[in-house]
C-alpha cells in the first residue's frame, strides 16, 4: 500500500511555494520612478544654483579686476604728467587732457565721460611742439570712435576732479585752473602766452566716480593721486 501511495504521489505536479520570488507591481514601479524623478530634480536645482553662484562670483571678480586695471592706468598717466611748453593738465568738466612722458617723446591723453562710458584716448607720440599742438587741436573734435579710443569703464554716471593747491582740495574748474586752461596751445599769440605763463601743476589730483544703478558697482569711488616731482626740463623740440 505504501508503495502504491508513493507511485500515486510521484505522478502529481509540484505545488508552488508561498516563498517563491515575485516581480514589482505597476504601482510600486510608478512610485519608484516618481521618487527617482524627484531626487533628480532636486539634484539639478542644486547644481544649477552652484553654477549660477559661480558665474555671478566670476562676473564680480572680472568687474573688480577691470576697475583695478583702469585705476592703475589712470594713476600711471598722472604719474607721467610732463610740464613744458603746453598745458600739461586741463579739465573742462567732460574731459581731462594731460601731456605725459613716453620713452620717445610726449603724448596727449584724454579721459572723457561719454554717456555712461568712461573712455581714454591716446594720441600719437610727439617729438615736436607742432605735433603736440596738432594732437591738442584734434582732441577738441573727438567723436568717440577714433583710433586709440578705448572704453575704459562702463556704468559711470558722473565724475568730478579736484586739485590739491595751497593745502586744500579745490574744484578743478576753479577760476585759477580755468585761466591756465585758457592758454591751451594753438596757433598765433596763444602759443607765446602759454610759454610765458606756464601752468603750475597741482600737488595732487582727486577723482570722484559715481556709478550708475545696475552697473555692478555701488556708490562712489574716490581716488587721490599725488603728482610726482617734475624731472629737469624735458621739452619737445620746436
Amino acid at each position: 500500500a505504501a508503495a502504491g501511495l508513493g507511485r500515486l504521489g510521484a505522478g502529481r505536479p509540484a505545488q508552488p511555494s508561498v516563498f517563491a520570488a515575485r516581480g514589482f507591481t505597476l504601482v510600486e514601479l510608478l512610485v519608484s520612478l516618481f521618487i527617482l524623478a524627484l531626487l533628480a530634480g532636486l539634484s539639478w536645482r542644486g547644481v544649477d544654483g552652484i553654477v549660477r553662484t559661480r558665474d555671478a562670483s566670476q562676473e564680480r571678480l572680472d568687474r573688480q579686476l577691470r576697475l583695478q586695471s583702469v585705476v592703475a592706468q589712470w594713476e600711471a598717466d598722472l604719474d607721467a604728467v610732463q610740464e613744458g611748453g603746453v598745458v600739461p593738465l586741463q579739465f573742462d568738466g567732460a574731459s581731462l587732457r594731460l601731456t605725459r612722458r613716453t620713452e620717445t617723446g610726449l603724448q596727449l591723453i584724454v579721459w572723457s565721460l561719454r554717456g555712461a562710458r568712461w573712455t581714454r584716448w591716446a594720441g600719437p607720440t610727439a617729438t615736436t611742439v607742432g605735433e603736440l599742438q596738432e594732437a591738442w587741436l584734434r582732441s577738441q573734435q573727438l567723436l568717440g570712435n577714433e583710433s586709440g579710443q578705448l572704453d575704459a569703464l562702463t556704468g559711470v554716471a558722473s565724475w568730478q576732479l579736484y586739485f590739491w593747491r595751497n593745502n586744500a582740495w579745490t574744484n578743478a574748474q576753479s577760476s585759477g585752473d580755468l585761466e591756465d586752461a585758457a592758454a591751451a596751445p594753438g596757433p598765433g599769440p596763444q602759443q607765446g602766452r602759454q610759454q610765458q605763463q606756464p601752468q603750475v601743476l597741482p600737488g595732487g589730483v582727486r577723482i570722484v566716480l559715481e556709478f550708475a544703478e545696475g552697473s555692478g558697482f555701488a556708490g562712489k569711488l574716490t581716488r587721490d593721486v599725488a603728482l610726482a616731482p617734475q624731472p629737469s626740463a624735458v621739452k619737445a623740440a620746436p
